[in-house]
């Protein structure tokens, strides 16, 4: 079965002003939505990032993989490593971590392979998660994922999450997020605040919700000195504290002197980072992201190279929509060793969405596996026209929070360490 033709549509979507150590989501969030459509009629859906210089990259991936046989994922990645060459596509936000060859070509491939694992499971009527090794889960918990964050943005009217700059706000929007889909664990996106007032909402939250597994997450803006002194403080508080620190080294540094483990979707972000982690007992959890890993088959690969090392796993998010979530569902599902609830950012989407509503849902806190062939979930084409309509009218071409935050701010400053 072989590839007649690939679509490639940039969306854009409302996004709150969600503050984090870069900066501030601007008012769109930019996402890349991929449909392949193969010679025997059947189709699949792949998501990925949205800023310009990995648009331009996933469209030309697109002509090259025209023909290519679905089942025929090495070819289908050697085509995208040789049409990459030595080309680097950086973020400007740097919270996914250091930028590489090879996490390029991961981050090109991955929206491909994505969508024919969906072809191949409606071409045999089988869910994505019977085709990664079958369901060790029913329904993937994620976890409450909180953000600092203003009001609404400057010059608009208030949105319906309201702000959160204190430990009340905070405590607040975790009630919020809680009742409306039945979080059972919470993380914070830190690094927005001096440590000390962070440390106090982390204690707010443990005091309101004392059942619930707690992450802070600063991403990598603190010292050594100051990422050791925070994980002292919040000792057995904590499920685990992700990225304190930057790279492999001040990782283990931190490691070995703070009690609970650290968490990374920052310095360990391709395979080849992998063995200096583990040799320097830098990372207790890595947090997976399909996305920049290559696609879930690659994922899962990882994901038993982690359980071979005593590495747990949970699972990294940006904003997204819900093939992404879909498809984190289908690998949490089938994956053993995520013995952590996944982040997600689908409640700050506020029902914006290119899926029909239904096949992804969250109960209890968790998304079940969607019933269906494929990724189990169809594409909404007027919703997807609708995105791409406010991506040719919206103005935002890669995302930046920096920049952002110094319209508002011109004295901010993105340095790491902070503090």
């Amino acid at each position: 079965m072989r590839i007649r033709e690939i679509n490639v549509t940039p969306v854009a979507f409302r996004d709150p002003p969600l503050l984090n150590a870069a900066g501030v989501h601007e008012p769109w969030a930019l996402r890349t939505i991929v449909e392949i459509v193969t010679d025997e009629g059947l189709t699949g859906l792949g998501e990925t990032y949205g800023d310009l210089d990995h648009l331009v990259r996933v469209r030309d991936a697109a002509e090259a993989l025209i023909g290519h046989d679905v089942y025929r994922h090495n070819a289908m990645y050697a085509t995208v490593a040789g049409l990459v060459g030595a080309d680097v596509v950086t973020d400007l936000h740097g919270l996914t971590g250091t930028s590489s060859r090879a996490k390029t070509v991961d981050r090109i491939f991955s929206p491909f392979e994505v969508a024919c694992l969906d072809i191949r499971g409606k071409a045999v009527d089988r869910p994505v998660v019977d085709l990664l090794g079958g369901r060790v889960r029913d329904a993937v918990p994620y976890s409450a994922y909180l953000f600092y964050k203003w009001a609404g943005h400057p010059g608009a009217p208030e949105d319906g999450f309201g702000a959160a700059l204190d430990p009340d706000g905070v405590v607040e929007q975790a009630r919020l997020l809680i009742g409306r889909y039945g979080f059972r664990s919470i993380k914070l996106k830190g690094g927005v605040f001096p440590p000390e007032q962070e440390v106090e909402a982390v204690h707010a939250l443990r005091e309101a919700f004392p059942g619930h597994p707690l992450r802070l997450d600063p991403n990598a803006v603190w010292s050594v000195e100051t990422s050791i002194r925070v994980g002292r403080e919040l000792d057995g508080v904590l499920e685990y504290l992700e990225d304190p620190a930057e790279g492999i080294e001040d990782m283990a540094r931190v490691a070995a002197e703070v009690p609970m483990p650290l968490a990374t979707n920052m310095c360990v972000v391709t395979p080849e980072h992998i063995p200096p982690a583990v040799r320097q007992g830098a990372i207790g959890v890595l947090l997976t992201d399909h996305h920049y890993w290559g696609g879930l088959v690659r994922s899962a690969h990882i994901a038993t190279l982690c359980e071979t090392f005593g590495i747990e796993l949970s699972m990294h998010s940006n904003s997204h929509l819900g093939i992404s979530l879909a498809a984190m569902t289908h690998l949490a599902a089938a994956t053993p060793a995520v013995t952590h609830a996944c982040d997600t950012h689908t409640p700050w989407q506020d029902g914006q969405d290119v899926v029909a509503p239904g096949a992804v849902r969250f109960v209890d806190g968790a998304v079940p596996v969607p019933d269906g062939p494929g990724l189990g979930v169809e594409l909404d084409r007027d919703a997807l026209a609708i995105m791409n309509e406010q991506y040719e009218k919206c103005g935002v071409r890669s995302r930046d929070d920096t920049t952002y935050m110094r319209s508002v701010d011109p004295s901010f400053s993105a340095r790491r360490p902070r503090w």
